[in-house]
């Protein structure tokens, strides 16, 4: 088989760059030639060991810690035939990164020399220091002890010379410190009470899988250009800079052609992916210059969360092979479009049938309907918490900025849905209803064949729209790790068709037969749930009214909307489902409010540095010169010819002025603010302080920094323009 091959590259801004040189074999020959999936298992493990592991894998038994050593020697075996020399546990603590050290396979031999080691303890525990990741105060310096606990649902796979194994993270007192444990817990809930509700329609189904499918949108800015501008370098986002001339108003960069060096980093990228079991399969070019998206085929949620973060990873390191530096912020660039990561997320039976999706048969769409309605109630009753969920300071920056759902949580359903579920609502039979397919739409052009039309339209600027046969919950942010939506979304849906359920059963008890039972606790629900229904323009001025009539969730803050966490009925939907305990949720809490002020801490002091050390400097140096140039003029010229001639230097001599003491002014203030928010012990009141006294005062002080850049020589201002950073050589 022949290797991936590299080629040196001249470009603008680089000196040198990685082309990949696309190697000759399919995608389906390299895919997951780095995975220990079940391909490998079957290779390396006995017959009797496989079949164990499969049943943990496929049906969630319990793990049986005596076939840990079987599977150890097996990973092992495999992994130093790739030529794999380390080991990790790979986990995803409260940063929203990932987290990973790694060890060698060696051990001492008793003869002065070393041998390859790897056992079934190492495999399924190791002891990382709990205290130096964030915790909310679970864990302090000297009580420092956490596990890390493989995750078998999740394969092993190779990254360079370490063989990375998926594993949740917990306190020594057991409480989890990561994403992971959670969302596999909210997973593990949604499985059983929607495979106790699809009952009612197929006794035969045993299990309920959740599947997401993510969006990754992202941007690239040349190396050299990212390395010129310490706000990207130390937020991840331009704290200044003035719109470029020309951004996304002409509409051409979206699904455009792809720039030959993008093109190039694309394809390594995806060639990365397929070898690690990513099945990426989408990539095009987003709205905004230099933005562009790539997209897995759907997977169980669990694993798609994993290759989300790993894909994340790869990004990082696939951009600077070939001179780019890949930007996920949520908001990098004023003026235009932020990226997001749509997460789509359906639910499916291990019979192979769609929850989301309508069905042929009118059972079939009443068990769809069924499933659509309970959907809705959890999001209705949980909006403030599914809000939460996506929040952060960086994605406040996105969030209903006419590019992105705004920061209200609704539910975009479409005319034939909306349609089915008044028509239940005011129905006073048991008839089941019917649902149109996809419908022909014929056009006057004879070479055009006839195209299908979806029952559903699109709504942009729905948080959680229906789209056919999922919903799409558009409002996470692009740097975040999927899993805190998920684990809302799913525990809140757990908990309502656990809720569905109940209600149900006690019909049925009273004697009402199942079909009445269930379309009568449907039209109660259709009516309960209507507030979280709109269709309309989600960035209207007139919807922010109506949804607070409505009672939904308006608040803008993102450290009050974190309150939402600790409601007494979030506590008790995620305690009922086992999901996180009270303490639990207090703790993640307590990262979130330090998280956010950290952030724009860090935004406040980079900003003020680069006003202070740089930008006034700059323009006072350029007014120097302007100053110079009218008293030249005044020794050339008599006095009012002088005056006349220098006018102009003169009103850009009194702007200069008036910006920088306002800057000045301003960044003494927001350092001022800072050291009085500072000294609240309060994480929550901390946040507030900094959401509501320093973070104004960054856009406030962009706004004269951005006037300047319009003023001093083009040829002073050293930091690249928005004009350089968005259009790719």
């Amino acid at each position: 088989m022949s290797k991936l091959r590299f080629r040196v590259v001249e470009t603008a801004f680089t000196k040198k760059a990685i082309e990949v040189v696309t190697p000759t074999e399919r995608p389906s020959e390299y895919y997951a030639k780095y995975v220990f999936n079940k391909e490998k298992m079957f290779k390396y493990l006995s017959s009797k060991v496989y079949q164990q592991l499969v049943d943990v894998i496929d049906n969630g038994a319990p793990l049986d810690r005596s076939i840990a050593n079987e599977v150890a020697a097996g990973m092992k075996k495999w992994a130093i035939e790739m030529g794999v020399t380390h080991y990790t546990h790979w986990f995803a603590p409260l940063t929203e990164g990932t987290a990973e050290k790694h060890d060698a396979f060696i051990e001492h031999d008793g003869k002065g020399g070393v041998m390859e080691e790897f056992s079934g303890k190492l495999l399924v525990q190791q002891e990382p220091d709990a205290s130096s990741f964030p915790n909310g105060g679970i864990r302090n310096t000297f009580e420092a002890r956490g596990y890390s606990a493989w995750d078998p649902s999740s394969p092993a796979f190779i990254v360079d010379d370490t063989l990375c194994i998926p594993t949740i993270f917990i306190a020594y007192t057991g409480e989890s410190l990561d994403y992971k444990a959670p969302l596999l817990k909210a997973l593990r809930t949604v499985d059983k009470a929607a495979t106790a509700v699809c009952k009612y329609f197929n006794p035969d189904v045993k299990k309920v899988i959740a599947y997401l499918g993510w969006e990754q949108e992202y941007f690239l800015v040349d190396e050299g250009l990212y390395a010129a501008r310490p706000d990207l370098l130390l937020t991840g986002r331009t704290l200044m800079g003035h719109d470029s001339a020309k951004n996304q108003q002409l509409e051409d960069h979206y699904f455009g052609a792809i720039p030959t060096r993008v093109a190039a980093f694309m394809k390594d990228l995806e060639i990365e992916a397929l070898k690690l079991g990513i099945p990426v399969k989408t990539r095009h070019n987003e709205v905004a210059p230099n933005q562009f998206e790539l997209a897995p085929i759907y997977e169980e949620c669990n694993l798609a969360n994993d290759h989300n973060l790993l894909i994340m990873s790869l990004l990082r390191k696939i951009s600077r092979r070939h001179g780019f530096r890949v930007l996920l912020h949520e908001k990098p660039f004023k003026g235009i479009n932020g990226s997001g990561k749509h997460n789509n997320w359906s639910l499916g039976t291990d019979t192979g049938i769609l929850l989301m999706a309508p069905g042929k048969t009118a059972e079939d769409n009443l068990r769809f309907v069924t499933f659509v309605v309970n959907t809705l109630m959890a999001v209705y009753r949980h909006n403030g918490l599914l809000k939460a969920a996506i929040s952060s300071a960086t994605n406040a920056h996105r969030l209903g900025a006419n590019e992105a759902p705004p920061a209200i949580i609704s539910s975009f359903l479409g005319k034939q849905l909306t349609q089915v579920l008044q028509h239940i609502e005011e129905s006073t039979t048991d008839d089941l209803v019917t649902l149109a397919g996809k419908q022909g739409m014929k056009l006057d052009i004879p070479q055009i064949p006839e195209l299908l039309i979806d029952n559903t339209d699109r709504n942009r600027t729905s948080p959680f729209a229906f789209t056919g046969n999922r919903f799409e919950f558009r409002a996470v942010g692009s740097e975040a790790n999927c899993a805190s939506a998920m684990i809302a979304l799913n525990a809140a849906v757990a908990e309502q068709l656990t809720l569905f359920k109940h209600d149900v059963d006690e019909l049925i008890e009273k004697g009402e037969p199942k079909i009445s039972a269930i379309l009568d606790i449907l039209r109660r629900y259709i009516k309960i749930c209507k507030p979280i229904h709109f269709d309309g323009n989600g960035y209207s001025e007139e919807w922010r009214m109506e949804a607070k009539k409505r009672g939904l969730d308006c608040e803008t803050s993102v450290p009050v909307i974190f309150d939402n966490y600790l409601k007494p009925e979030t506590i008790s939907m995620f305690e009922n489902t086992g999901v996180m305990s009270e303490k639990e949720l207090e703790a993640r809490n307590e990262v979130k409010w330090e998280t956010y002020t950290k952030k724009i801490q860090i935004e406040a002091r980079v900003l003020g540095d680069l006003a202070m050390n740089h930008i006034i400097p700059i323009a006072t140096k350029y007014q120097s010169e302007l100053i110079d140039n009218v008293y030249k003029l005044q020794g050339i010229f008599d006095h009012n010819k002088a005056i006349k001639l220098s006018s102009k230097n003169i009103e850009l001599i009194e702007d200069i002025a008036k910006h920088t003491q306002y800057i000045k002014e301003h960044v003494d203030t927001m350092v001022a603010a800072r050291k009085i928010a500072n000294k609240i012990e309060s994480e929550r009141e901390k946040a507030i302080a900094y959401h509501d006294t320093i973070a104004p005062a960054l856009d406030e002080i962009r706004y004269h920094i951005d006037k300047l850049e319009l003023i001093v020589d083009n040829q002073m201002w050293t930091l690249p323009k928005y004009r350089e950073l968005l259009f790719i050589r």
